[in-house]
């Protein structure tokens, strides 16, 4: 609680220093920002020393020349290429199948598009957040059911929404230490039939009628059962277990602590969609593999969540979840998505047994965690900050940007963060900031707001576009990061392989 109150006693402070506000302005291609410059005094001796190594504000301008080795832990690991379902919001064209379906299609497309032999790899791991019973471990049963041999194991993670950068890591790890030369990682989310079950009482009577032995007990039980209490289904809620709080109040009240605007969130997601529509209308979206619906008449080929909309029509949604003065609405907030991603991760020697050009390097990642409270959504700032210095890099060094989108406000209380001298001190135990993040750099095929965002599937979604971002762009390095529940964060380093 000390801790708590401390966080919002600073980030008081925090909005009444001369906190930089990120302004969006879309263009036909891109969005930059453009925000106010704080003067900073000059740091001197010792403190000079550390701030040149733990912090350099970004300028824009790109590093990719730069030939500082990046070597990982072990024998480099390598990121052949990824691909996914198109990301449907739920109850939509995908209402009618199961987690395990898509699973499937997604590794069916992975074969297809890296074209190798279903014998290949030796392991695979996917990531997911809303567990189907009957397919619990839905790795294993998507490998069956797409006809993979039988010998190749699959397990599956859960860590929120970075449940596939689990995969990723998971995967990656196994060639780092030679125990794998050949690893699909994935992840699936399917909420459009999610497990709603009986209240806690009447699954402890029915589980005892099961065990009742004679008739007397039986009847005893079955009366017990007939009480509307215990017929009132319990769904699986969006919450955080440790403070009971939706997500959506916890963005709501972080971007009140960074004073993020509702124009500036509106602007944000406005940004998100059409960035998403200009990408998908250039092609850049090849990571999708079009879907054949059972019964349907066409395919399903493009994610249906994209709407660009006017910032006068964004402006009259109310509150979605802090009422009746919340600055998060619909338009601003990722929404529940149905889809599935998978991966194929290789040694470097593997790659070239099979003929196979990798796409890059998974150089380094992290995880982090904070209170899941007042900071449940700053894992990115915190993840960055960690990763960046363990690598030895500023945020100039770094060409690409992809971060996973909750929420708007979610994300410019992110970027305000790493822009912050007093958040870096205070809570990074950094002498400076981490700088600021070019937006012209950021997130420029769209994010989770406008794509989709299936719990399980999406940090394979964000290491697949950095991957291909570098290739299109001619670039070396790219930065991945995510938040999840339980105040937890993600970051990736992903280096364009050549």
């Amino acid at each position: 609680m000390a801790f708590r109150c401390s966080f919002q006693k600073g980030l008081i402070h925090l909005r009444q220093s001369n906190t930089s506000s990120i302004r969006l302005v879309t263009t036909k291609t891109t969005a930059s920002a453009s925000s106010s410059t704080q003067k900073q005094s000059q740091p001197s001796g010792q403190q000079q020393q550390q701030q040149q190594r733990t912090s350099s504000p970004t300028t824009g301008t790109s590093s990719s020349n730069k030939t500082k080795s990046l070597k990982g832990l072990g024998r480099d690991v390598v990121f052949i290429d990824g691909v996914r379902t198109p990301f449907l919001t739920s109850f939509t064209s995908y209402k009618d199948l199961m987690g395990y379906h898509l699973a499937r299609h997604a590794l069916l497309g992975l074969i297809k598009r890296t074209k190798i032999d279903k014998s290949t790899p030796e392991y695979c791991v996917m990531g997911t957040v809303i567990q189907e019973v009957k397919t619990s471990n839905v790795a294993r049963e998507a490998l069956l059911s797409a006809g993979f041999p039988e010998n190749i194991p699959g397990h599956t993670v859960t860590m929120a929404c970075i449940s596939s950068n689990v995969a990723l890591a998971s995967a990656a790890n196994n060639i780092a230490t030679g125990l794998n030369e050949a690893v699909i990682a994935g992840g699936v989310e399917y909420m459009s039939d999610v497990p709603i079950r009986y209240p806690r009482s009447m699954r402890k009577l029915m589980l005892s009628l099961n065990r009742a032995k004679s008739t007397p007990q039986r009847l005893g039980l079955i009366t017990k059962m007939l009480s509307l209490k215990n017929f009132t289904p319990e769904a699986p809620a969006i919450a955080e277990f440790s403070t009971g709080e939706i997500m959506g109040q916890s963005a709501d009240r972080l971007a009140a602590a960074f004073n993020v605007t509702r124009r500036e969130q509106d602007e944000y997601a406005q940004r998100s969609h059409k960035l998403a529509q200009e990408a998908a209308e250039k092609g850049h979206l090849d990571d999708i593999v079009p879907m054949h619906i059972p019964g349907a008449e066409d395919v399903v080929s493009r994610d249906n969540g994209v709407r660009v909309s006017t910032l006068e029509q964004m402006s009259k949604l109310k509150p979605a979840f802090v009422k009746p003065h919340g600055t998060v609405t619909a338009a601003s907030s990722s929404f529940i998505t149905d889809g599935a991603s998978a991966s194929l991760i290789t040694s470097v020697e593997k790659a070239k047994e099979l003929g196979l050009k990798p796409k890059a390097y998974l150089r380094r990642y992290i995880f982090t965690s904070q209170d899941p409270k007042d900071q449940l959504l700053l894992g990115p700032t915190y993840a960055t900050a960690k990763l960046l210095e363990q690598a030895g890099l500023t945020l100039n060094d770094i060409d690409v940007f992809e971060f996973h989108e909750a929420f708007a406000g979610q994300i410019l209380a992110n970027l305000k963060a790493l822009n912050s001298d007093y958040f870096a001190q205070k809570y990074l135990n950094r002498s400076s900031k981490v700088g600021e993040i070019p937006l012209e750099k950021f997130n420029v095929w769209g994010g989770s707001l406008s794509l989709g965002h299936p719990f399980g599937a999406t940090g394979v979604r964000l290491v697949t576009t950095a991957a291909n971002r570098l290739i299109k762009e001619n670039k070396r390095l790219a930065l991945v990061a995510a938040c999840a529940a339980g105040g937890q964060g993600h970051a990736m380093l992903v280096e364009r392989y050549q």
